[in-house]
């Protein structure tokens, strides 16, 4: 005997009432890890002290403040909008079954994914407890073996990026940009600020390695490149970084652009060196010497504050006898001939589309890291 479609709709609802109660209590287990009353009320203190006349007195702490305000909003908004969503999604279910033509229903099991998907997205920023984790990022990509195909390489990797960002709109500033001869870059570094940029990308660190049919060889042949991303944490003004003007070396030089075509005529880049570690930075986005100067002093605090949590942790894992190394290296493989896929090398997290990873589609990637680098570090 068949079934009526009234009947296999009803059955069909059951199942989605069970899964709309899972993500409800997903949801709510992380409105309470992420402490929803105490991010209000956090709100209420940060809209008063941004009210304040004269907050612009002190632009770095008016900055701290504003900006911290525009997380914890930003932090609320979306657990109020998913919380709106999962109670609507019965409704949704509920208008689907007295449709003749299945049409709402498909759009009801959209709806149920897009929110599914969503409060993943969410959970996985409440693994995101790390002293700097909430901070925004600063990500240095640097060609390495492969000559111009690693420049190229390098480049494609600031695109997937840069598209990355734009996708979730987060505000990035690109602070430097130093262009290969042929083609490709040497390297770049920009700053992404949103809530938990460096957290979330801080995954990303690391080798990538690229292998594909080269366009720059006229025999068509194999080629393997490499580039490797650093991503630090942007310093606050409370980590006390200090830096003696005397172990600083101070490079000026006119800005370039692709090919070595001139964009700036004057000498307002500046390169920093760090003589006792031996890090450079350079900054040539801002107008003047004085700004470029300030912007890469504040990247070298970022690359020391850095470099002192690794120590820490260097110690720590001493301690604890970790000798696995470093998992940074040689962190994800990017084939492209002959056969096409992109795989994680920590986790075996994979995928073919290397099309729309390329084209900065790497969520589930970044996913899979800080699952797994919760469950490395457990």
């Amino acid at each position: 005997m068949l079934l009526s479609i009234a009947y296999i709709l009803t059955l069909m609802a059951r199942e989605y009432d069970l899964e709309i109660a899972a993500i409800g209590a997903t949801l709510l287990s992380i409105e309470k890890v992420l402490d929803l009353p105490k991010l209000e009320a956090e709100a209420v203190e940060l809209e008063a002290a941004a009210g304040v006349p004269n907050l612009w007195d002190d632009p770095e702490a008016a900055q701290k403040t504003t900006s911290k305000l525009s997380r914890v909003q930003s932090t609320i908004a979306r657990l109020t909008g998913l919380r709106r969503r999962v109670e609507e999604l019965p409704i949704l279910f509920e208008l689907a079954g007295s449709e003749p033509d299945g049409s709402a229903l498909k759009d009801a099991e959209g709806e149920l994914d897009s929110v599914v998907k969503a409060i993943s997205e969410l959970e996985v920023t409440t693994l995101l407890n790390g002293e700097y984790d909430d901070r925004d990022a600063l990500i240095t990509i640097r060609s390495e073996a492969g000559g111009v195909e690693a420049a190229d390489w390098a480049e494609m990797l600031m695109r997937m990026y840069l598209r990355y960002c734009e996708r979730h709109e987060f505000k990035v500033d690109v602070l430097e940009t130093s262009y290969a001869e042929e083609a490709g870059i040497k390297s770049t570094t920009f700053r992404v600020g949103a809530p938990y940029a460096y957290g979330t990308l801080s995954v990303e660190q690391g080798t990538h390695r690229l292998v594909r049919i080269s366009p720059f060889d006229s025999q068509s042949r194999r080629h393997t490149s490499f580039a490797g991303v650093e991503v630090v944490p942007v310093v606050e003004q409370s980590d006390h970084i200090e830096i003696d003007e005397k172990e600083i070396r101070v490079d000026v030089y006119r800005s370039s652009g692709p090919g070595g075509q001139g964009v700036n005529t004057t000498d307002s880049a500046v390169r920093l060196t760090h003589i006792p570690t031996g890090i450079v930075v350079s900054c040539q986005n801002e107008r003047s010497q004085i700004q470029n100067k300030a912007t890469a002093m504040a990247v070298l605090q970022s690359k020391l504050l850095e470099r002192r949590r690794q120590e820490e942790q260097a110690k720590i894992n001493a301690l604890k006898g970790d000798n696995s190394g470093s998992w940074g290296n040689q962190m994800r493989s990017y084939v492209l001939a002959p056969y096409q896929m992109v795989k994680d090398l920590r986790n075996n997290h994979e995928t073919g589309n290397t099309s729309a990873v390329l084209n900065g589609e790497i969520d589930d990637f970044i996913e899979a890291g800080i699952r797994w680098r919760r469950s490395s570090a457990s």
